[in-house]
């Protein structure tokens, strides 16, 4: 079925749908990932975004329900230069195209992904409409600038839980936050995670430092975290601008003062503008499995997942030090309190999907916590 793409700025790109009818719009931008689309279709981090792949070849191996990151598909519409539409491998339950019509998101082959994405390089990542019941490409490119930019875009509000959760090995359960005392089944520190569109790999690997984890809504203030009677705080990855969720921020802020903080992602902004810092747009983001990230407490290279549109800037936050330095661009990608317990990254530790070379942060987080 013929569909369009089009950007704010007039480009325009003509391909086919591969899920039937139907149109959708965001800020599109681009994934270097070889493989993990369904990690990436299921991060919460890419709610609102047209998320186009750089590798030419999607859905070969199909999906599953193991490797998913949320309850839901999150992206706006995935853009590919061919989707296969018979998977072989014996843990596929699904092919990529039927997985995205059950939940009814756009997907779009056939388009010189190439193209589309040295634009997004050059010009930097922008609204864009994709549909299959427009004809005209100007009408198209129109319905593109009427979209919301993502900067100042509040995007955590959509993606947040509703009522506090349990982490557990089946999952999350649903909690009565009002049963403080019953929150917490087993001994471990117990972690209250601020869930601005947490991927559940980040809970899975908390848990595996023995730590318990309860979610809880990013509306939730600090009082109210407070009275789940948690040993320390997490602030999770999430989708849109830092900026635009100041609640959250001054929440940060306040639980900072007496409990331990560590964040992901989102999280991370979030705790550098607590503390003090500033941030910014990137001009096309970070997207993909591959991002080279010097630790600079020894001086080695990470390869590093990477989801991000903002990044945070903290060189005139003397309580701060920067950990880690994006090779790519020298964007800040890690810091910590020089005096509190305070840790946070940029970049995915939890790689899900890419290389573990940073896995070792949830083991110093759980550390530090119990240093406490």
């Amino acid at each position: 079925m013929r569909a369009l793409l089009a950007l704010e700025d007039g480009t325009w790109f003509e391909g086919r749908s591969f899920t039937g009818p139907g149109e959708s719009g965001g800020e599109v931008i681009f994934n270097t990932g070889m493989s993990g689309y369904q990690e990436i279709l299921t991060d919460p981090s890419y709610r609102q975004q047209l998320v186009c792949m750089t590798y030419p070849h999607m859905g070969n191996y199909g999906v599953n329900l193991e490797d998913i990151e949320s309850s839901r598909v999150q992206v706006a519409g995935f853009i590919v230069k061919e989707c296969c539409r018979q998977p072989s491998n014996w843990r596929s339950t699904a092919s990529l195209a039927d997985y995205l019509m059950e939940h009814k998101v756009m997907g779009l082959e056939r388009i010189d992904t190439r193209a589309l994405t040295r634009h997004i390089r050059i010009q930097g990542a922008m609204r864009a409409f994709m549909t299959t019941e427009e004809t005209d490409p100007q009408r198209v490119v129109a319905r593109a600038c009427e979209l919301p930019p993502m900067e100042g875009l509040n995007l955590v509000q959509a993606v947040t839980p509703q009522a506090p959760y349990l982490w557990t090995e089946s999952g999350p359960q649903p909690v009565d936050p009002k049963a403080a005392s019953g929150l917490w089944p087993g001994t471990g520190p117990r972690v209250a995670a601020i869930d601005c569109g947490m991927k559940w790999n980040i809970l899975r690997l908390l848990s595996e430092q023995g730590l318990q984890a309860v979610g809880v809504p990013a509306s939730f203030s600090a009082d109210q975290v407070r009275s789940l009677a948690p040993d320390a705080i997490f602030v999770s990855n999430g989708p849109g601008d830092p900026a635009a969720v100041p609640e959250s921020v001054q929440t940060t802020a306040d639980l900072c003062q007496n409990l331990p903080v560590g964040g992901i992602c989102l999280g991370h902004q979030i705790l550098g503008l607590a503390l003090g810092g500033t941030s910014f747009k990137l001009k096309f983001g970070h997207h993909g499995i591959n991002h080279p990230v010097k630790n600079l407490a020894d001086g080695r290279i990470e390869i590093s997942s990477q989801n991000h549109g903002f990044c945070v800037n903290i060189d005139a936050v003397e309580s701060l030090i920067a950990t880690h330095i994006n090779l790519n661009d020298q964007t800040l990608e890690g810091f910590r309190h020089r005096d509190k317990p305070i840790m946070a990254l940029q970049y995915h530790p939890e790689a899900a999907p890419g290389p573990h070379d940073s896995r070792y942060f949830f083991k110093q987080f759980a550390d530090m916590v119990r240093r406490r």
